[in-house]
């Protein structure tokens, strides 16, 4: 079942391990974003911003297991963390330095009477402790320092460590004590992170700044014009308690209203965090889901924070009286490591009667000596779950441990785990169920004979549960290789080089008895390269052409008494055109005499666009010992191999590569376009592949894939997907995603519609919607633009 991704003479990393210590992601009560980036809705696409991952020449594909073996079957996003929350206060909320007492005072014009009571107008600048405060006049008792101040104020702290999450009181007139922080203020706006605005005639401070009160107030984050004062939102309440140290905002009978008409009315109090919380127990986003399997329902998430380091999530669903669904996420950081689960059962009217549910989980952890530790479990009860609850796609799960360690030099990466399969056409009991694998890789500088060897050890071993004869073949092998290339520069600029390489098997094969217990092989490997780089220009261009003539030679022979697990997929393109081996696994290897010819030209205009050509074909001395005769590599000739790529250097890049035999008759192509722009996000993919029923495909292969993500109007971001199958003439699966933001609010709904069916798999069509009121807890921004209210004068 493994098969084979590290290439000779390159040592790749495996996943990339994410630990830090402190808490996890940001959470916040009106918003379900859980800090693991923008979640997209059920069944539809993720965004496809320039910054979000995603290549702009393919769709995004799901991710597989972890390298060097890619295995097809999914890994869960890593666990991620992210820093501690920094103490962010109001003025004077924190310890004061006695020494700082003093202020200092800006002003046109400042009398001091003969009770030593100071006037000042005019331009009023006041400094002091970190705060400032801008007044027209101030009045300064000179028994007890209190200070009267008449407006317009504007009080705020610009030296805070983030002013961004700060809070800034503006008001008509105020009674101060001495410290700026505690008294009355009148005709007061206090806001939130320069994104919450809360507005009341009478505003009272205490506990040195750090209750802030307001009376009959109304709060909102939308922008508020003097000609239309009617915000798309608001919340009335009789009053507002914002608590600077915890960040936390109560409202007292709040009141919702839209376009000034109420909406909701809560008898009793509620708190929210402010716009500065990225993580705060509480209700997350609610979610409208409905589905054609399960009908109308909501989900309401919960989460709850366990300290600065672990939170879980709880989310109930419930539709239309066919399901009754509890979804729990786990997760956890450590200052090594971090951890993540996530799970739900099931009650349901699709299977009723039955329990169903599914648990993924993954770890990773950083271990002594640069050595990383990975855990994934994945099990669901049947992938119709999987899918009508909008899960994964995948029709194969891996659960199992893997340890890594990569370096400059040296590469190690091991694991054991089991498969479950969940394809109606497959069963767990004949498929390669426990699976254990194991790569050691040294890169080498012989000192005697020069040049650069790879020294690689590799074992594996899978089990079938099946007792049966050939259906419950079980399979163990233990390999070693060495390849060593030294490469010389000869006169006229000519790069040659020597190879030469080594690889030995032993095979232990039970349960079958087509195949001895015991098979060894041995193959050696020599050859040659020639490369004969070359530059110029003209008009300022680089031109960039590089011929290539690559000779081989291995012992003929068929590997007949080795059963081929994981070399039935086989690519040819411009990564292996010049490999000395384009089987993927261990199991099957080329050999005989053969050329690899081919060449690359390239364009690389000053204007910085750029284009490129490979093109190239494999050449035997007689037809080809393990490739099919249909096989684009079969044969005494392969295919043609033809690649271009295009890059206009603005974001639009086009790919195409193709085989052709001498008749120019197309057996695969595969074109893609990616254009990424502010306002535009495209990725495409057409492939045509010719049946091959050694690869398991009965009937040709024509599909198209696409997503596409733009700028609908101000504020208003669109995405699509499809996958239509030209072969069968038919979609496979198609979603439309629109979302709406501005600075008070997100809108997003989303329709999706999957076509395939089956005895156990359903057609299935999806709607989804979710509102977000801004100015409660942090939230990320989104793709495309934010729509901003024009106040004209």
């Amino acid at each position: 079942m493994s098969a084979r991704m590290v290439s000779r003479g390159l040592l790749r990393a495996g996943v990339a391990l994410i630990a830090l210590s402190g808490p996890l992601a940001a959470q916040s009560m009106f918003d379900a974003d859980d800090g693991m980036g923008v979640q997209p809705l059920t069944g539809m696409p993720g965004s496809m911003s320039a910054d979000s991952g995603v290549t702009a020449l393919a769709p995004e594909s799901v991710a597989l297991g972890s390298a060097p073996v890619a295995d097809r079957t999914p890994s869960p996003q890593n666990p991620m963390v992210v820093g501690p929350d920094a103490d962010v206060t109001l003025p004077g909320s924190g310890p004061r330095d006695p020494q700082s007492g003093a202020a200092t005072l800006l002003a046109d014009r400042i009398d001091v009477a003969g009770d030593q009571t100071l006037t000042a107008s005019g331009g009023v600048v006041v400094w002091h402790q970190g705060a400032r405060l801008v007044a027209d006049r101030i009045v300064v008792d000179g028994d007890s320092g209190d200070l009267t101040i008449e407006g317009p104020i504007h009080l705020s702290r610009p030296g805070a460590a983030d002013p961004e999450t700060d809070a800034i009181l503006i008001a008509d007139s105020a009674q101060l004590d001495s410290e700026l922080q505690d008294g009355i203020v009148l005709g007061a706006r206090l806001v939130l992170a320069r994104e919450l605005q809360l507005a009341s005639t009478r505003l009272e401070r205490r506990e040195d700044g750090r209750i802030s009160q307001l009376d009959n107030v109304v709060a909102s984050s939308c922008q508020i014009c003097a000609t239309d004062p009617t915000p798309l939102w608001e919340i009335r309440a009789r009053s507002i308690i914002h608590d600077a140290d915890t960040r936390l905002i109560t409202f007292d009978r709040p009141q919702l209203r839209a376009f000034g008409v109420p909406l909701a009315y809560v008898p009793f109090r509620v708190t929210a965090p402010d716009p500065s919380v990225e993580r705060r127990s509480g209700f997350l986003r609610p979610e409208i889901r409905t589905t054609s399997g399960l009908g109308f329902g909501v989900k309401l998430p919960y989460f709850q924070t366990l300290g600065d380091s672990t939170d879980l999530t709880v989310t109930p669903y419930v539709s239309e009286s066919r399901t009754r669904t509890l979804e729990l996420r786990y997760r956890q950081a450590f200052t090594t490591g971090a951890t993540e689960w996530n799970g739900a059962i099931s009650r349901d009217d699709l299977r009723p009667g039955e329990t169903r549910g599914y648990l993924f989980g993954a770890a990773q952890f950083l271990l002594p000596r640069d050595y990383r530790l990975a855990l994934q479990v994945q099990h669901a009860s049947d992938r119709a779950y999987l899918l009508d609850y909008g899960v994964t796609d995948a029709d194969r799960l891996w659960s199992g441990v893997s340890v890594e360690r990569v370096r400059r030099d040296k590469l190690f990466w091991g694991r054991v785990g089991n498969y479950e399969t969940l394809r109606e056409d497959e069963d767990n009991a004949t498929s390669p169920a426990q699976v254990a694998d194991a790569i050691w890789m040294r890169r080498l500088t012989p000192r005697l004979i020069g040049g650069e060897a790879l020294l690689e050890w590799s074992a594996h071993a899978h089990r079938r549960p099946s007792d049966s004869d050939l259906v419950g073949r079980d399979v163990a092998r233990a390999s070693v290789g060495l390849d060593w290339r030294r490469n010389q520069i000869l006169p006229g600029g000519i790069v040659a080089a020597a190879l030469a390489g080594l690889d030995a098997d032993l095979y232990r094969i039970a349960q079958d008895d087509q195949f001895d217990d015991v098979v060894t092989r041995v193959d050696p490997q020599v050859g040659f390269e020639l490369r004969w780089p070359l530059a110029g220009g003209t008009g300022g261009a680089t031109h960039i052409v590089e011929p290539v003539v690559q000779v081989l030679y291995s012992p003929r022979g068929r590997d007949q008494d080795i059963p081929n697990e994981d070399s039935r997929l086989i690519e040819f393109d411009e990564g292996n055109l010049f490999s000395d081996n384009r089987f993927p696994g261990w199991d099957v290897r080329e050999t005989g005499l053969r050329a690899n010819i081919g060449a690359t030209w390239t364009r690389i205009d000053p204007t910085g666009w750029s284009i490129g050509v490979t093109g190239g074909r494999v050449l035997r001395a007689r037809d080809a010992d393990n490739f099919a005769a249909d096989s684009p590599l079969g044969g005494r000739s392969s295919d043609w191999l033809l690649a271009a790529n295009f890059d206009n250097g603005g974001g639009l890049a086009v790919a195409n590569r193709a085989l052709f035999d001498d008749s120019a008759r197309i057996s695969r192509n595969e074109l893609r376009v990616g254009w990424l722009r502010p306002d535009l996000n495209l990725s495409a993919g057409y492939i045509w592949i010719d049946r091959d029923e050694d690869e398991g495909r009965v009937v040709n292969a024509s599909e198209l894939a696409a997503n596409v993500g733009w700028q609908i109007a101000d504020g208003w971001w669109g995405e699509a997907e499809t996958r239509y199958d030209f072969a069968a003439d038919r979609a496979q699966r198609a979603a439309l995603r629109v979302a709406y933001r501005n600075e008070c609010i997100t809108l997003e709904s989303g329709l999706s519609r999957r076509f395939s069916s089956s005895d156990l798999l359903r057609a299935e069509t999806s709607f989804d919607l979710s509102v977000r009121l801004g100015g409660f807890g942090a939230q990320e921004d989104g793709p495309g633009t934010v729509a901003r209210r024009n106040c004209m004068r």
